[in-house]
């Protein structure tokens, strides 16, 4: 039996991790995990890989936990070449619905006018990531490597 090709979106950066599985670019399954990235990476991969032909993966490449965007950065960067796997990126605003990030204490990450940055916001925001129904119009970036905009710790 054929497995149906799919694309893989990983949104990793906050908890809960959400993966979405796309069809011809179009979401037909969400997946939700609390548990740590390191730990339920590899294991959601191998459920994935043994069900479907993953023909493309596209993670958020931040802002958001830096831990959380290395330890993605590497694991699929390692599939990308001994799987011979696509990869593409993005910024994580496109799951955030452009809403502040994040960061640290009071401190959020921000978009605007194209440009990120941190800002202190006097009131806590919740942001909710969200997967999107279609893929078509994502802006992907050219580069792959972790966006940090905090110099690492």
């Amino acid at each position: 039996m054929r497995k149906k090709k799919v694309e893989v979106v990983l949104v990793t950066i906050s908890t809960p991790i959400k993966i979405g599985i796309y069809e011809k670019s179009r979401l037909v399954d969400t997946i939700e995990s609390n548990e740590k990235t390191s730990e339920y990476l590899p294991k959601i991969y191998k459920e994935l890989s043994q069900k479907y032909d993953i023909k493309c993966i596209i993670f958020a490449r931040g802002p958001g936990s830096f831990m959380s965007i290395k330890l993605v950065y590497i694991f699929l960067k390692t599939l990308q070449i001994t799987k011979d796997l696509e990869l593409k990126a993005c910024d994580a605003f496109i799951f955030s619905r452009g809403l502040p990030i994040k960061a640290v204490g009071e401190l959020y990450f921000v978009k605007e006018n194209g440009k990120i940055t941190v800002k202190k916001l006097d009131k806590k925001v919740k942001t909710e990531f969200y997967l999107p129904k279609n893929l078509k119009d994502i802006e992907f970036s050219e580069e792959l490597e972790p966006l940090y905009i905090l110099p690492a710790v």
